[in-house]
């Protein structure tokens, strides 16, 4: 099956498409929203860096991290407050956003700003939350759990399409692979590509050791790289990275983050690998 193109509002123009037709594209931003300072900060970086090298971007930041492995972990500002900033961010920089809702209540306040609405891999198989982020007729990201095959995505894309909604990215984040470790199947790739819609690799979350520290999640950021280059060569239509300035500092998933000062070159890279393998 030929991947579509998909569409979404933009700042800007009425249409911002998504998927073979624009090439490459990026959904890049840090784990949390922490302050409205550092994520314009990421925004900005990422932009100038996207536009020189004509990569379509989406800001990605949650606004409320509700699985962190800790109780006393931070969560970020929450649903007002984390829309807010993000629609200055759409606004201020002239970029579609998307962030991750858990509850079928979220889907309508945060589809009033953003672009692409996420569903959360450990949630993917709700359908009460599926059918709620569809109706709202948003392009809805769906990520595949670490449980799941990937040719069982096949159920949660007819769930969407069952509510009439056939704007859709999928997202590979890794397979549980024993405890506190995930492994990263390329083949999985093509296989999602075969429902249609594009696939991306989340290149950050696929290096996450879950619970890894034992009160926080550990990772492998060095390995991101490897992996965007693989899922990339693999076929994959887009690259999904979280990344901040100070990763050690940051307050989700340092262990997890490529360095905001490493994103150019990882982008170049990748884009040079996309056409080549698009070439042939």
């Amino acid at each position: 099956m030929t991947v579509k193109n998909i569409t979404i509002t933009s700042p800007t123009t009425n249409q911002f498409i998504l998927g073979p037709q624009t090439g490459l594209f990026l959904v890049a931003g840090p784990c949390v929203i922490e302050n409205q300072d550092i994520c314009c900060r990421i925004a900005e970086t990422i932009k100038t860096i996207a536009d020189k090298l004509q990569i379509p971007y989406v800001f990605k930041a949650s606004f409320d991290k509700a699985n962190r492995t800790s109780f006393d972990s931070f969560r970020g500002p929450g649903l007002q407050e984390g829309l807010k900033i993000l629609q200055h961010i759409r606004e201020q920089f002239q970029i579609p956003v998307v962030s991750d809702i858990h509850t079928p209540e979220q889907a309508a306040p945060a589809a009033q700003v953003l672009d692409i609405i996420q569903l959360p891999a450990f949630l993917i198989r709700q359908t009460d939350l599926i059918e709620a982020a569809a109706r709202t007729q948003k392009c809805v990201q769906l990520k595949k759990a670490q449980f799941m095959a990937p040719w069982d995505m096949k159920n949660v894309v007819a769930k969407a399409n069952a509510c009439d909604n056939h704007n859709l990215t999928l997202v590979e984040r890794g397979s549980s692979f024993g405890y506190n470790r995930l492994v990263c199947d390329m083949t999985a790739i093509p296989q999602m590509q075969t429902l249609g819609y594009p696939t991306i690799i989340d290149a950050t979350h696929s290096t996450q050791q879950p619970g890894g520290l034992g009160n926080a999640s550990g990772g492998a950021p060095d390995m991101a790289h490897v992996l965007a280059r693989s899922a990339v060569a693999a076929g994959a239509d887009g690259i999904f990275i979280e990344t901040h300035p100070d990763p050690a500092n940051a307050l989700s998933d340092a262990a997890c983050m490529i360095p905001l000062n490493q994103i150019e070159n990882l982008l170049k890279t990748c884009k040079n690998i996309y056409q080549s393998i698009r070439n042939q």
